[in-house]
């Protein structure tokens, strides 16, 4: 299947590009540690760092894992966990008062089957290029590993998680008022969208990916998706709504077929910086970043217009990936205070009766899909976050259980296989009731 993923940057056009953007200086771009991290315990183990990984010479180890803007493989390290330093993203403060996780004393034997053989938590860290890997339960980290020299006040790059998050706050900003419905079409936030196919879009069908709009998006560095990322976050153009216009092709009615496409969250990107009046960022962090209790800065990468890339590009520490997979296990809710509107959540992350273009192994071989969010097949109610070369977070919400996986794997739309094989095991060992 064509895994879910944000956009590749593709080798010519973000040399070019990103070569201009380092030698700018960005008044928004903070430092690489995120501030200090105050949710650790002090009286509770800690997480584990390796400075190496598999293939660790190939991904730089030998040079530090350098820093350079260039797409290339010994750049992955650096760059997935530094890319606001050499592009231009809008900060999220973090929280006033960080919530706090506690830690098992120590990690659970976990195993799970890969093809023919079983294996530990440590041959999966042994056979993948993954950078941060965080298990929790509750509020209780679990399992907390870094690879590759990366540690835990790095910001790793998103890439399509951050579509969730977006889904997420156009739920908040329908409980709020400031958006009538899931079936306003697009136009009626966004006039300059008046008389384009996506401006006669609704909100649903967006979020559903299922416009019917014609967008490529196979990572060929020649497609839709290569143009998006350089009218984007890579600002080689005006940004905003012209960003885009050019995909004005409606190949099919709207609601009828899954077809994975990044401009749609750009579009309700877009949608919903005019819904709430403020910048997608400012809007996260005084609706889901502080209130669920974010203890370092994040970033979100913009386009020249200012408009934050949706579709990608949420920049954040490993622990506050696994805070808001929890707050999603916890059905949007923290103590006693509700941040995400539960039945908004529920309906984005559950395929409905009589949409079986989006059910599983019909929208893609493996997953379904719901809000901007992967459905897991079977009874049990389980859902993603899904990001190019391997980025997830795995939720089990009847467990409160969550899996933060972040990595470097060397193509774009790679196979969650294993992870996904990792995960099973994962809920097969811990997700009795919580």
């Amino acid at each position: 299947m064509k895994l879910p993923g944000s956009p590749r940057t593709y080798g010519l056009v973000l040399g070019i590009f990103l070569a201009a953007l380092v030698a700018c200086a960005s008044p928004t771009r903070p430092g690489p540690d995120g501030g200090s991290s105050p949710g650790r315990s002090s009286a509770s183990p800690g997480p584990r760092f390796a400075a190496d990984g598999p293939e660790a010479e190939a991904y730089g180890a030998g040079e530090g894992y350098p820093l350079k803007a260039i797409y290339r493989v010994p750049f992955f390290v650096g760059g997935f966990s530094h890319s606001d330093q050499f592009l231009e993203g809008r900060l999220i403060r973090r929280a006033a008062a960080p919530s706090r996780l506690s830690r098992a004393p120590a990690e659970p034997a976990l195993r799970y089957e890969s093809l023919t053989e079983t294996r530990t938590l440590d041959e999966y860290l042994a056979h993948n290029p993954t950078t941060g890997l965080l298990i929790a339960r509750g509020d209780t980290i679990l399992v907390e590993r870094y690879q590759y020299a990366r540690n835990d006040r790095h910001r790793f790059t998103s890439f399509s998680m951050a579509k969730t998050v977006t889904a997420m706050l156009i739920g908040i900003a329908i409980g709020e008022g400031r958006i009538r419905s899931v079936d306003d079409l697009a136009a009626a936030h966004v006039p300059a969208l008046d008389g384009t196919e996506y401006g006669r879009t609704s909100l649903r069908h967006l979020l559903e990916m299922s416009s019917g709009v014609r967008f490529v998006e196979n990572y060929s560095g020649r497609d839709d998706i290569a143009r998006l990322v350089a009218e984007t976050y890579l600002q080689a153009g005006a940004g905003g709504v012209e960003a885009v216009k050019p995909y004005d092709e409606r190949l099919r009615r709207s609601g009828t077929t899954f077809a994975y496409a990044s401009v749609e969250t750009q579009v309700l990107g877009l949608v919903l910086r005019s819904a709430v009046g403020r910048p997608v960022a400012d809007y996260l962090r005084g609706k889901i970043w502080e209130p669920m209790g974010a203890e370092a800065d994040a970033t979100w990468l913009i386009d020249a217009s200012g408009q934050e890339a949706t579709y990608c590009c949420l920049n954040a520490v490993l622990r506050d990936y696994a805070r808001l997979g929890l707050l999603l296990a916890h059905d949007g809710r923290l103590g006693n205070r509700q941040i995400i509107p539960e039945a908004w959540l529920h309906d984005a992350t559950t395929v409905p009766a009589d949409s079986w273009h989006l059910k599983p192994y019909a929208a893609t071989r493996y997953f379904g899909y719901g809000y901007q969010t992967w459905i897991f097949p079977g009874q049990r109610r389980m859902f993603a976050l899904l990001g190019a070369h391997g980025q997830a977070i795995f939720v089990d919400p009847s467990s409160r259980l969550v899996m933060v996986h972040t990595a470097v794997r060397k193509q774009p739309d790679a196979s969650f296989a294993e992870e996904v094989a990792l995960w099973h095991g994962v809920v097969a060992a811990l997700g009795g009731p919580s």
